[in-house]
């Protein structure tokens, strides 16, 4: 019988689901909080569920020998190390929707409670000094909202903001026009909707293009008197910077529930005048809190006693059947789409797949969530296999789907075409063994395999261009492990696809940019 530590507070509902479908639980909610314990038991147990007071930490994860899957009653996973988990074979689950509506709800109260300065009030009234006049407020009526990010939260903001008679202005590089009409909402650009919002929210997670999306030049761009809420994730918003604008009166005030270390007892922005400041209780609420235990107890009883996946954040949603024959062209699918999903600089309008040959014999619908997720993944960092399609859905990217028994050369291709608003982008790839490998870019027939880091480059089929390319790289100190060209014909457009040892800088990238020929230069990870 498979054993489960719960070591955060679940509900009683949870823990019973867990018994019922077969699976041994301890409830131990305190444990948690005390590293050292938990290390030590850690062993005994092929699940964890927690919320997030538990860290699940490379070093907890390699002590936890028998541990086969992490639940986490919630969306967000900062406190697990999925990287660790992934490379000790470790399901890790979320549930990424049972507490949409509760932050959603949360960050208006935050409007209300930051323009109508509810908080300062009552702590006036309570110490009885009465001081109405103090306390002057302004209307959401009327009033501009900015959303940065128009995902599942977001939307949910949007309809709650229209329904108070608000215009919403929304940036989302994902967000498409059929999207925004369907919401009633208006597209933006990030500096458009800086210069044009009373209010701005922000619903998007933490990633290295989110990472202080507020920033002291954006900051600069605001209109002044602006309103400034973040429920999503601390890191989003540069503090300093806030706290800056502040004091300078460019932002009238700021309502936070996220910050960017947690638990945050001391903050610069703790006292301030125009702050409004909770604990993270964006999912703080008994129907929330409930929702997500339960999920969470049903999603890993099932995987644990039946083998079924949901909502994991590291693996493919597959049958222990299909396992096996799917994992290559999984990888395959992923990695394509992460290659197009990096190229992809504007909003995506629609995901073409066709698959040929044998693979179009198999369960091809992980394989599109694989490659939905590869595409969307370097925006969305949260982004899964189970959850992908439900989030291009919510943005209105359309997805289709072919397939045909006909490979061509290949016993099979996966072939994918990306549309945005400006551009088509097409890549296809094949399995040789369990290798993912490339074979056309944009019609230009090539053969490259898929390495953790890599360089793109577009260019004009000129002589000489790969040995100052080659020299450029060798000038920076970095060393090149594989280099594939294709060309579409002599003299015209040139790709080169360069698998290189480590990460290339944004200051190499510009040097790269500058040589003779170069039409564009990108580095890729993956």
């Amino acid at each position: 019988m498979p054993k489960v530590l719960v070591s955060d507070a679940l509900s009683d509902t949870a823990v019973q689901i867990f018994k019922d479908r077969g699976v041994e639980v301890d409830f131990e909610p305190m444990l948690g909080k005390d590293k050292d314990a938990l290390l030590a038991k850690i062993v005994d147990y092929d699940g964890l569920a927690i919320r997030s007071a538990t860290k699940a930490t490379e070093k907890l994860i390699a002590a936890g020998k028998n541990l086969k899957v992490i639940g986490r009653a919630g969306i967000g996973v900062d406190n697990v190390d999925i990287r660790a988990a992934t490379a000790a074979g470790i399901v890790v689950m979320n549930t990424p929707y049972g507490n949409a509506i509760t932050t959603a709800e949360h960050a208006i109260a935050m409007i209300f409670s930051l323009m109508r300065k509810i908080p300062q009030a009552n702590q006036s009234t309570h110490d009885g000094k009465w001081e109405k006049s103090k306390f002057m407020g302004a209307e959401v009526f009327g009033k501009t909202l900015g959303l940065i990010g128009c995902g599942n939260i977001g939307s949910i903001v949007a309809d709650r903001a229209i329904g108070l008679k608000m215009r919403v202005v929304a940036y989302d590089p994902f967000l498409t026009d059929e999207r925004a009409l369907e919401l009633g909402v208006e597209k933006s650009d990030l500096d458009g909707l800086l210069a044009r919002a009373d209010i701005i929210t922000l619903h998007t997670p933490l990633t290295d293009q989110t990472r202080n999306i507020l920033n002291a030049d954006a900051f600069r761009k605001m209109k002044k008197g602006v309103y400034v809420v973040n429920c999503a994730r601390g890191g989003l918003v540069d503090e300093a910077a806030l706290k800056q604008a502040l004091d300078d009166e460019r932002v009238a005030g700021a309502a936070l529930d996220v910050y960017e270390s947690e638990p945050a007892t001391d903050h610069a922005l703790f006292g301030h005048p125009s702050v409004v400041a909770t604990p993270h209780l964006g999912a703080s609420t008994k129907e929330a809190q409930e929702n997500v235990a339960i999920q969470i107890a049903e999603q890993m009883s099932d995987y644990l006693m039946r083998g079924a996946v949901t909502n994991a954040l590291n693996s493919p949603s597959v049958t222990a059947e299909e396992a096996p024959r799917l994992k290559p062209f999984i990888a395959l699918a992923e990695n394509l789409g992460a290659f197009a999903g990096q190229l992809s600089e504007h909003a995506i309008e629609k995901i073409e797949v066709s698959y040929e040959g044998d693979v179009a014999k198999l369960n091809t619908k992980p394989l599109t969530a694989s490659v939905i997720a590869g595409v969307l993944k370097p925006m969305l960092a949260e982004v899964n296999i189970v959850n992908a399609s439900v989030i291009a859905k919510e943005r209105g990217i359309s997805i289709s789907e072919t397939l045909t028994d006909d490979a061509d050369a290949y016993d099979s291709v996966i072939r994918l075409n990306i549309v945005t608003e400006f551009h088509e982008r097409g890549v296809s790839g094949t399995v040789f063994g369990a290798a993912s490998r490339i074979i056309d870019i944009k019609g230009v027939a090539m053969e490259a395999g898929f390495a953790p880091f890599m360089l793109y480059t577009t260019n004009f089929d000129k002589p000489g261009f790969i040995g100052s390319l080659g020299a450029a790289l060798g000038e920076a100190g970095v060393n090149i492990a594989t280099f594939n060209l294709g060309r579409s014909g002599p003299g015209e457009e040139a790709i080169a696809l360069v698998a290189v040892d480590d990460p290339i800088s944004d200051a190499v990238l510009d040097r790269l940019r500058a040589l003779p020929h170069v039409q564009q230069a990108k580095a890729l990870e993956f």
